[in-house]
């Protein structure tokens, strides 16, 4: 890509000024680990609800984002479901609340609060605690591939090189630079360091997104998108199959991804990923930095509101963006894709559509934007990893009584140790689509059950907890080197079905274990679900105890929730499409949806 001296004066300048704010504010980390991991829970609501949207706005998802709309049209909205994009909803609704009244600093912390601390706990324990490293690994392999990818295309030099034995690609140069960069400053400052810069990024990032949605709907007509894709990409509704037919169109190519994609059978896929979003959402967040900013709030009142903030201010900028050049490519970049043949690399479509479409000066600040976005979800994952290394490895098992200057230089180093070996895992990644598919469908199947029970069944012991976790886990993993050719979203029941097994089997293999600790859990925490004999217990022991009769209102929220969350997807797209009929349908759904969860969620939050 050509830039000018302009464009990369841009780039280079916010690099310094994002690395010197990192430095900056990195002396508040240095009082102990809470400060260093969760910004002393001092931060207010809405600047984590920021700081957590800007870390969920990253390049490869963006780059992926933008290659399932050009593909699938308006249905790419239901696509993200496969995390499921929507258990941000049952956060905010419910999960933030109960999580945030542990009080305790990591997921694996809270593994100890739920279970106590006997032989079956500490197995759970270990293993949230594994489980939050293979992720996090997984992650960082996803974000070098996706910035390396990315760079090599819209970067004007060559970075290819040797280093003794070692090959360097150019991608690989660039994703090692980035990410060293950014691992600087997470590394040195905490919590303070990635919440302030990410704030930062996520302002850069919208002040990118609406001025491409301009340039797109400037430069665009509802007939010209019309003309080049099949009948029914502008159509929401399908039926078991998706019903998108590219044959006749100039981009005939498109047959095969979907083919390869596994996703004809959309009907189907639909049900699977409701039948997954469910669990997984119910399950709550995984270990990383989602969670932690759920754990930094001030109170839970305030977790909630983080978690609603950050669905508020995410999903319409960002689909802005992906709207603008998905439809810009479709109108603009046939040549282009029609070059590469049969062997579309869809996840080129967004630097192709940057390269064409930006002018000089608002092409240096997009890509200035699109590098925050990378370098915040970055440094989020890097500062959530090594509290599980450091507070619930080296503190609770080697040595609990360290000044707190050792555990800050213990997470130092285990940051950079992480960071390293996930860099190494990101040499070995081929495919963004194929890392996001195994991430969401695959891994997380071996998670959902357990965690899932754990909120809701008072029998549910530790040694339930870390069979159905191992169980989960050794399943997701034979799926990914013995048939890694299987669309992982079919095979999830199969991955939840073993974890399930190893959930009821751990469970009633071992007695409950320490009673105490679990009614301590459901006095603080208030759940509802199958807890009978735990809450008479508690009621005898305090009858003042008033217990969680909202499952009906929590439920109508979620619902209330989901539709919100789809229209702040699908009016940006709406929108520079030109389809103004359905934009406004759709404007006047999300006002609805939002006095509705005015009136029956934010109104009685601080009750």
């Amino acid at each position: 890509m050509s830039l000018s001296t302009l464009d990369l004066s841009i780039i280079l300048a916010y690099i310094v000024i994002v690395l010197a704010a990192g430095f900056y504010v990195s002396r508040r980390a240095n009082q102990n680990l809470e400060a260093y991991f969760l910004g002393g829970k001092t931060i207010k609501w809405y600047v984590l609800g920021l700081s957590n949207a800007s870390g969920m706005f990253d390049i490869s998802g963006a780059m992926w984002t933008v290659s399932i709309l050009f593909i699938y049209g308006l249905k790419s909205a239901f696509i993200p479901w496969l995390w499921p994009v929507w258990n941000q909803v049952f956060v905010f609704v419910y999960l933030a609340l109960w999580m945030r009244r542990s009080g305790v600093m990591t997921g694996a912390e809270w593994i100890t609060f739920r279970f106590g601390d006997g032989r079956g706990a500490r197995l759970s324990h270990l293993i949230i605690v594994a489980f939050a490293v293979i992720s996090v690994l997984g992650f960082m392999a996803y974000f070098f591939e996706g910035i390396g990818k990315f760079c090599v295309l819209v970067l004007p030099w060559d970075l290819a090189l040797q280093v003794g034995l070692i090959d360097l690609s150019s991608a690989n140069s660039y994703a090692l630079l980035i990410c060293g960069l950014t691992a600087l400053y997470t590394i040195k400052g905490g919590m303070y360091s990635v919440v302030f810069t990410e704030v930062i990024q996520f302002v850069i990032m919208t002040v990118s997104c609406f001025a491409i949605g301009y340039i797109a709907y400037t430069s665009l007509t509802h007939e010209q998108v019309m003309a080049v894709v099949p009948a029914g990409w502008d159509e929401l509704s399908f039926g078991w199959r998706l019903g998108l037919d590219w044959a006749d169109t100039p981009y005939a190519a498109v047959n095969e991804r979907i083919a390869t994609d596994g996703f004809d059978l959309f009907g189907i896929l639909l049900m699977l990923m409701v039948f997954k979003g469910i669990f997984a959402s119910v399950a709550g967040p995984v270990p990383s930095y989602d969670m932690q900013r759920i754990l930094a709030a001030g109170s839970p009142a305030e977790a909630a509101k983080m978690g609603f903030m950050t669905t508020a201010v995410l999903f319409i900028p960002r689909y802005l963006m992906v709207a603008s050049f998905g439809a810009l490519a479709l109108v603009y970049l046939g040549p282009e894709l029609a070059a590469m043949g049969s062997d579309i690399d869809f996840e080129q479509v967004l630097p192709l559509a940057i390269q064409k479409f930006l002018p000089t000066g608002l092409k240096g600040l997009l890509l200035a934007g699109l590098l925050a976005a990378f370098m915040g979800t970055f440094s989020a994952v890097v500062n959530s990893a090594p509290a599980y290394l450091v507070n619930d490895v080296y503190k609770k098992y080697v040595d609990p009584h360290a000044p707190q200057s050792r555990y800050i230089q213990l997470s130092i180093w285990s940051s950079l140790l992480l960071v390293v070996v996930g860099i190494g895992f990101g040499f070995y990644a081929t495919s963004l689509n194929q890392l996001t598919l195994w991430i969401t469908a695959a891994l997380y199947g071996g998670y959902a059950a357990a965690n899932a029970l754990k909120w809701i069944w008072w029998r549910f012991n530790g040694y339930g907890y870390f069979y159905g976790m191992l169980f989960g886990l050794i399943a997701s993993t034979v799926k990914l080197f013995v048939f890694p050719d299987y669309t992982d979203i079919y095979i999830f029941p199969i991955i939840l079905a073993c974890s399930v097994a190893g959930c009821i089997f751990g469970t009633y293999a071992c007695p409950l274990g320490d009673r105490a600790a679990i009614k301590r859990f459901y006095r603080r925490t208030r759940p509802w679900g199958f807890w009978g004999p735990i809450r008479a217990e508690v009621m005898a022991e305090n009858p003042n105890f008033v217990p969680n009769r909202d499952f009906g209102r929590d439920v109508v929220n979620i619902l209330i929730g989901i539709v919100w969350q789809m229209a702040q997807v699908v009016i940006p797209i709406y929108f520079i499409i030109k389809d103004n009929g359905r934009m406004v349908l759709w404007s006047a759904v999300l006002v609805l949806t939002t006095a509705l969860l005015k009136r029956l969620w934010w109104d009685r939050l601080e009750a």
